[in-house]
């Protein structure tokens, strides 16, 4: 992911979560709420109940992948911010599980353009 399009700042996280809506299956939870940004913006959060640092990175990564490989596919909504929140049953996913699971989140919460 692009630094221009991430959710860096604590700020940013808690006002999702606080006035944005939220949709899950077994594996991942997203957040999404509209801003005034011009494009959209991305933060991921892995919780320390997930795994040991290597575990959390590992996830953080393969997240990301699937996530350029959905954008570059189908392209995301502009003026949203959104956050992705990984659960225990990410450690033992692959690659095609992670990119199946948020494919069906963003399905499910209509944020892809095409």
């Amino acid at each position: 992911m692009h630094r221009d399009i991430r959710l860096k700042k604590r700020k940013d996280f808690k006002k999702v979560y606080s006035y944005g809506q939220s949709f899950a299956n077994r594996e991942l939870v997203l957040y999404f709420k509209s801003s005034n940004q011009l494009g959209y913006r991305i933060g991921i959060s892995v919780s320390k109940k997930v795994g040991n640092a290597v575990v959390r990175n590992r996830i953080k990564r393969l997240i990301k992948e699937a996530l350029n490989a959905q954008i570059k596919m189908f392209g995301i909504k502009k003026n949203t911010d959104i956050v992705i929140i990984a659960r225990n049953p990410t450690v033992g996913m692959s690659y095609a599980q992670i990119e199946r699971s948020l494919n069906h989140l963003f399905r499910k919460t209509k944020l892809f353009e095409r």
